[in-house]
């Protein structure tokens, strides 16, 4: 439903979540803008998000799919979005990142710097420490841009 909903703003949703928190039940829905949307005036909008807010409620409201109370909450991936996949390590290529690894690559278990985009399985950085590494895709656990004022 939230799919559905997103797509008709030209949306997709990057995440779902329903689960118990302090205040109760929380339908956590993200959404995202597909292609190369990597700067802020191309990005998810609050008036984007309201619009899904609005339409998605009413439409949970009328088909009643959560058998219990819970709150709505809709938003982007935030300025610091996690990088999942290869798509996104390409879409935002020129942008300040940091990379977490389960093993060392170079010596380190993770990197700051600008990626580089992906080339066969792996994530181009150019690293904080002047040099460019070769992190394959397979290693990386955690990964999500650096927000840049």
């Amino acid at each position: 439903m939230a799919a559905r909903v997103a797509a008709g703003y030209g949306l997709e949703i990057f995440d779902v979540q329903f689960r118990r928190e302090g205040s109760g039940m929380v339908l956590r829905v993200r959404l995202d803008r597909p292609g190369s949307a990597a700067s802020a005036e191309e990005s998810v909008s609050v008036e984007d998000c309201a619009h899904v807010s609005r339409d998605l409620s009413a439409i949970l409201d009328v088909e009643d799919v959560v058998p219990t109370a819970y709150v709505l909450e809709v938003s982007s991936p935030g300025l610091d979005r996690p990088l999942r996949g290869a798509a996104d390590y390409a879409r935002f290529a020129g942008r300040r990142a940091k990379l977490v690894m389960r093993q060392a690559v170079d010596g380190q278990s993770f990197f700051k710097g600008t990626l580089g985009g992906i080339d066969g399985g792996e994530v181009l950085i150019d690293a904080d420490d002047g040099r460019r590494h070769r992190v394959p895709i397979g290693v990386i656990t955690r990964a999500h841009l650096e927000v840049e004022f």
